[in-house]
């Protein structure tokens, strides 16, 4: 069994969906997990979908770690400054970061999005940008110095993609591919520090949005939140780690590698674009 009793994690945006899944199986892991996001009850949170970050939180103390929730708004810069003092404080380092945050699904049933590029809102490019990539960036500044003193620490950016595929919207497209090349730039300022940077893509997640907006029939191949979370747990407990340092890698294909299933003993194909 995976073991990280001794390593502290942040996974931002871990209210629900993804985010949620990775710090349960850090969780389970034994590890420290802090949980960011807006959510503090599930009377606040992001369109009705549920989750908070207290109830992550309990669910990694719960698991065998030590969940502890901060209130972030990752497009805030303070209040991204005032998570990374609080660790500081606390922990005096950091091992695992997950820059998960994600803001380009927001008000996902307002528009229709199999209309041209040119014709979508451009205020969903700031949901992407801002409340994506560069928090993205923001997050992985102010977590560095947290590693550097040991030597060591991991960086993973979650995203989506296939082998160069076209993702199906322009905006989302950009923001991807933009998250996978900080992964790769990262890689090659942090590898004398002995730092890993590196992005996950999960495939079709049933998150609770997924799962409002999805029939059974696309859903049938689909993965459970924890499913990306076993794929951090094996990269952040895999000595040689740093060889992937650069790179992008599907759910699918570390399962395969690593040898870990979903919950329910499946292993989901990698995802495909078309």
């Amino acid at each position: 069994m995976a073991d990280l009793r001794s390593r502290i994690a942040l996974v931002t945006g871990a209210s629900r969906g993804i985010g949620r899944g990775i710090a349960h199986e850090l969780g389970i892991a034994g590890a420290t997990v802090y949980i960011s996001g807006r959510s503090v009850s599930d009377d606040e949170t992001t369109e009705q979908l549920g989750g908070n970050v207290h109830g992550t939180a309990a669910l990694v103390t719960e698991s065998g770690g030590t969940g502890i929730a901060v209130r972030c708004d990752h497009t805030n810069d303070s209040e991204v400054e005032g998570l990374f003092e609080r660790i500081q404080n606390e922990q005096g380092k950091l091992d695992i970061l997950v820059n998960n945050v994600w803001g380009g699904y927001e008000r996902f049933g307002d528009h229709d999005f199999s209309m041209p590029f040119w014709k979508q809102p451009m205020s969903r490019w700031s949901l992407m940008f801002d409340a994506g990539v560069r928090a993205h960036y923001v997050a992985s500044c102010l977590a560095v110095p947290l590693m550097i003193p040991q030597g060591s620490g991991l960086i993973v950016n979650i995203s989506a993609g296939d082998n160069g595929k076209y993702r199906g919207w322009v905006m989302y497209d950009a923001a991807k591919e933009a998250v996978d090349r900080m992964a790769f730039a990262l890689a090659q300022e942090l590898q004398s520090h002995g730092i890993t940077a590196l992005a996950l893509y999960p495939g079709l997640t049933r998150t609770e949005r997924v799962m409002r907006y999805s029939t059974p029939e696309e859903l049938a191949s689909s993965e459970s939140p924890r499913y990306a979370g076993r794929a951090v747990v094996s990269l952040a407990t895999d000595r040689d780690v740093m060889r992937r340092s650069g790179n992008a890698y599907k759910t699918g294909e570390l399962a395969r590698e690593y040898g870990f299933t979903d919950i329910d003993g499946r292993q989901p194909p990698p995802f495909t674009f078309g």
